[in-house]
């Protein structure tokens, strides 16, 4: 029922280290091309933001209904 927990693993490679230092010239054009099509696919997928709200929209609906009853049953 309770089960012992395993021991966790990380993949830990220092920022400072020399064999960092030594491939640094070859990720850094790999990493710019990740960051330019993550840009890309960020834009793509970005929502459109309405002028207002549906929520707003709704309410703002719904009062001008009321206001159109108001105004009719005083006319009559």
């Amino acid at each position: 029922m309770l089960y012992k927990s395993k021991n966790r693993n990380f993949n830990y490679k220092p920022r400072f280290s020399k064999e960092n230092q030594d491939n640094s010239n070859g990720d850094f054009s790999s990493k710019n091309d990740f960051i330019s099509e993550w840009k890309e696919v960020h834009k793509k997928n970005r929502k459109v933001k309405t002028a207002l709200p549906i929520v707003t929209l709704i309410l703002f609906l719904v009062l001008l209904l009321i206001g159109m009853y108001v105004l009719d049953s005083y006319i009559k």
